[in-house]
């Protein structure tokens, strides 16, 4: 299934009031969960076969905890894509931990789809955390910087 697609049917069940949707196709299947406001998106790369009724129960593995709550305001990601705290492999970051940024800053480029999209501030202050890694996948709604 292909990155439009995906984006396509995560906004569709972010925006309804529909709280899970799965989808079997031949690559794969995906499953979609909202909760609390949250779209969470599961993929399973190849169908999965139906385990012997006499084998055991695999143990099901934990999600991960939610991050510690953050203080500050959180600039988070609009899109599915690649975080890149730079406009080039090797240049200087658009901003640092402790600059001084105003509404409508460049902060950083996500690339979806192979287009660039600069990301703003959308606060006034000063940015005291940078929550992903250059180069790192981040989701739609993550949060990847806090500005105080």
């Amino acid at each position: 299934m292909d990155l439009r697609k995906l984006k396509t049917l995560i906004d569709l069940v972010s925006e309804s009031n529909v709280s899970e949707l799965e989808i079997t196709e031949a690559e794969g299947k995906v499953r979609i969960v909202k909760s609390a406001g949250v779209v969470q998106q599961f993929v399973a790369a190849a169908p999965v076969a139906a385990a012997p009724a006499a084998a055991p129960a695999a143990p099901v593995a934990e999600l991960p905890a939610p991050p510690a709550a953050v203080v500050g305001h959180q600039v988070k990601s609009p899109m599915v894509g690649t975080f890149y705290r730079a406009s080039a492999p090797g240049a200087k970051p658009f901003i640092e931990i402790g600059a001084q940024v105003k509404e409508g800053d460049v902060l950083c480029i996500i690339e979806a789809m192979k287009i660039l999209n600069e990301i703003e501030a959308d606060k006034t202050g000063t940015v005291t955390r940078v929550l992903a890694e250059n180069g790192q996948a981040v989701e739609y709604g993550q949060p990847l910087f806090v500005i105080e």
